[in-house]
């Protein structure tokens, strides 16, 4: 049960890895390109349907997480089991109080500051989530070395 649960945290955090590093590197980047007349509705477009994407495996990511803590393979210590939930709640408040305020202010139109905001933020969630991605990685070779 143990490794079932680390085989879906890893399956999780690195699905959202990929993502986010789409998103940063290929997606934000483009929104200052989509012009005026069309962006409130791409804009709603884009978290109605980011939403479906993301926040399954977002939760599935965090109940692990948490599950972690509390049954974890007995190669991962408690420390390691702490950082990926700490990592996993950092992210969501991040994107909760953070991120998601941008893309309100986004929502009535693209405007420079809030853009800029948004990519910012979503630099430190990629940056989150890259971390979340090695230590996962970490409890993944453990298990196995054992």
């Amino acid at each position: 049960m143990q490794v079932l649960l680390l085989i879906t945290q890893v399956a999780s955090t690195w699905f959202m890895v990929g993502l986010i590093w789409f998103v940063q590197v290929v997606h934000y980047p483009l929104y200052d390109r989509v012009g005026a007349s069309g962006f409130v509705v791409y804009e709603r477009d884009h978290c109605a349907l980011t939403t479906l994407v993301v926040a399954p495996a977002m939760v599935v990511e965090l109940f692990s997480a948490a599950l972690l803590v509390v049954a974890r393979p007995k190669a991962v210590g408690l420390t390691e089991t702490l950082v990926g939930l700490g990592l996993a709640l950092a992210i969501w408040l991040l994107t909760l109080f953070i991120a998601d305020n941008y893309h309100g202010a986004l929502s009535t139109g693209f405007s420079v500051a809030p853009y800029k905001a948004l990519i910012f933020a979503n630099g430190l969630r990629t940056a989150l989530w890259t971390i979340r991605g090695l230590v996962v990685s970490y409890m993944c070779w453990k298990t196995m070395q054992s």
